[in-house]
């Protein structure tokens, strides 16, 4: 029980390709059950894919034919959960009895069908969704597309010995979010990125040092080869892009801060490494931030776990 096989799927999606992007999904989990994982994750909104065309076309442009079309062509390939587009995946985490993290765009019928949200969604051993996690604040460019999220999905979920938590991207970097995992006791936090090792190689070591956890980071690629040739305007889109637009970078922190896997760089493919629970109770011991060493009495986190809806039923 101590122990965790873990994989980290660093991989390119078939670029704003639901069903195409869903098959990739589909056969990393199968290679992962067949090396016995028990937890495979996914970087940031790769299901379908992150909107690099906003910083590549002018993505601020107001009322373009191009930013409606590229919007819509995304908007169609998001994912409902409501309407079973995680189905297949959940069934595999089932039959394999292993644990998922997914970043995926989606497009939730509580918010009326046609806004999207970048989303980490835990699946378990049983093949239960447990949490959907959507991005809090979209960073930068990414709020001309995502709509910004809600505290519900803040939430830590048991595997073994341990307790997993995640965030997206940049609100890794955000301290109240972050405290909001720990304080529920989470020991191994999922952090999910679209791709690049300029993001995961400071914040992953930090976090595992200030929480005295395993940090794990799982980025995606994207090449100018990634990007289908159905894409509307693809020409456009690829006048702007430099060859690589995502690199990589996935890696793995322990409790003391210290390299397990250090930032992997231009490989698609499995990152497959085991953990111990132990590591982390030998580092809370001159250190836990919401135990021995914090302050409750003087500061102290509330949190808002309702999910957000424009309208209420009753």
């Amino acid at each position: 029980m101590d122990t965790l096989k873990i994989a980290m799927a660093q991989m390119a999606p078939v670029w704003l390709n639901k069903q195409a992007t869903l098959d990739k999904v589909t056969n990393a989990l199968e290679e992962a059950a067949s090396k016995e994982c028990e937890l495979v994750v996914f970087g940031e909104a790769l299901l379908p894919g992150y909107p690099f065309w906003l910083a590549l076309t002018g993505g601020a442009e107001w009322n373009t034919d191009l930013n409606k079309s590229l919007h819509a062509h995304y908007v169609r390939n998001s994912i409902c959960i409501e309407k079973g587009d995680l189905d297949a995946i959940c069934q595999l985490a089932k039959i394999n009895h292993m644990a998922i993290y997914l970043g995926i765009i989606e497009r939730p019928l509580n918010r009326g069908g046609h806004s999207i949200y970048a989303s980490l969604v835990y699946i378990n051993e049983l093949g239960q969704i447990q949490s959907v996690h959507r991005k809090l604040q979209p960073t930068y460019d990414e709020r001309l597309t995502w709509a910004p999220g809600d505290g519900h999905g803040l939430k830590v979920h048991d595997l073994k010995a341990f307790s997993l938590g995640g965030l997206n991207c940049w609100e890794n970097w955000m301290p109240l979010p972050r405290a909001a995992l720990y304080g529920q006791g989470e020991n191994l936090h999922i952090a999910v990125w679209p791709g690049s090792e300029h993001n995961t190689k400071d914040i992953t070591r930090f976090i595992a040092r200030e929480s005295r956890s395993f940090v794990v980071s799982v980025s995606a690629l994207m090449r100018r080869s990634d990007f289908p040739e159905d894409t509307p305007y693809l020409s456009e889109i690829l006048k702007s892009a430099p060859e690589c637009l995502a690199n990589g970078g996935s890696c793995i922190a322990g409790p003391d801060g210290e390299w397990i896997v250090e930032p992997v760089i231009d490989k698609e493919g499995l990152i497959i490494q085991s953990i111990d629970v132990n590591r982390v109770i030998e580092e809370r011991q001159n250190f836990d931030p919401v135990g021995h060493y914090s302050r409750p009495d003087v500061t102290k986190l509330v949190v808002n776990t309702e999910r957000q809806s424009t309208v209420e039923f009753k």
